[in-house]
């Protein structure tokens, strides 16, 4: 029996409806609807026994979730698995679902940075100085560039894990699906790592020393002319001065020792304990809820 291959019309088909991928969200499974959804087409052509079929959709609505355009790698390699399944390669549940799960976190910390913080802001920002300018060019370049940019990232990247996919079948013994989840596990891990200072907040506000400045380091707010010659005066001696210039004491708190130490320390710290508690399995609920109740007293108590 000759082999079961998946052709571009099949992959252009899965392509289209994994758009859809947050179509139906759901709180237990989150985006497992949406990725059955887009397999089904595959489903249909690598599976003629009906059995065969309600199998593979049982085993792709288990839990799932990822940025939605950096999912397209990820549905390109389970097609390639699912083909060299079909053909009788020992690919089973297990790999499958590995590999699912190996590339969805990873990567899910790749997907917000380029397109949400990246790509997004500059064709927003391009199309909105042209719309502020009078033109209509500008909302109708966003949304050309922005889907053809989405659109072309889709395929290409599917495509693109498709074709290692398939190597990745015809080694499983061989440790390349190690290789790949790890190198994605990696890149995912330090885009996180880079953002977590940006993302995560913390400021200690106990005051820890207060030290008299000396005449001339600070503005002298009793002694300046009245009017806006004393505002040109303030603004002149600020710009020399800096912030610390604006008080006759120079107040050093617990933070600004912090940063002067290692900048975002308390921000990684927090990061690097809520890491370890979800390893320990507890619940994020709760580890939000702790955060809350302990931000409150924080700023209850002015220590934060």
């Amino acid at each position: 029996m000759a082999d079961i291959k998946l052709t571009k019309t099949d992959r252009r088909k899965v392509a289209w409806r994994h758009q859809f991928l947050q179509g139906s969200w759901n709180y237990e499974r989150m985006q497992n609807g949406g990725w059955c959804y887009a397999m089904i087409p595959a489903i249909k052509k690598l599976y003629s026994d009906k059995d065969q079929r309600a199998a593979a959709l049982k085993r792709h609505l288990e839990f799932y979730n990822t940025h939605p355009y950096v999912s397209a790698p990820i549905i390109g390699v389970t097609l390639a698995l699912e083909e060299e399944r079909a053909n009788g390669a020992p690919v089973d549940d297990t790999a499958i679902q590995g590999v699912k799960v190996g590339m969805m976190g990873p990567l899910a910390g790749v997907g917000d940075p380029v397109f949400w913080f990246t790509i997004r802001p500059i064709l927003g920002a391009l199309g909105a100085s042209l719309a502020l300018s009078g033109s209509i060019v500008g909302p109708i370049l966003f949304f050309v560039a922005w889907n053809v940019i989405r659109l072309a990232f889709l395929w290409y990247t599917q495509e693109f894990g498709y074709n290692v996919g398939t190597s990745i079948a015809k080694d499983l013994s061989g440790g390349m699906l190690g290789q790949i989840t790890e190198g994605a596990s990696i890149l995912g891990m330090f885009i996180i790592g880079a953002l977590v200072e940006r993302w995560v907040s913390i400021s200690f506000t106990p005051v820890v020393s207060t030290i008299p400045q000396q005449e001339g380091a600070y503005i002298d707010w009793a002694n300046l002319p009245s009017g806006a010659e004393g505002i040109k005066q303030a603004l002149t001696q600020y710009s020399t001065l800096g912030p610390t210039g604006l008080d006759a004491n120079k107040v050093t708190t617990l933070q600004q020792n912090l940063d002067q130490l290692i900048p975002g320390l308390a921000a990684v710290g927090l990061t690097l304990l809520c890491c370890k508690l979800l390893r320990k399995n507890v619940s994020p609920i709760v580890i939000i809820l702790a955060l809350f109740v302990i931000g409150v007293i924080g700023r209850f108590f002015q220590f934060m």
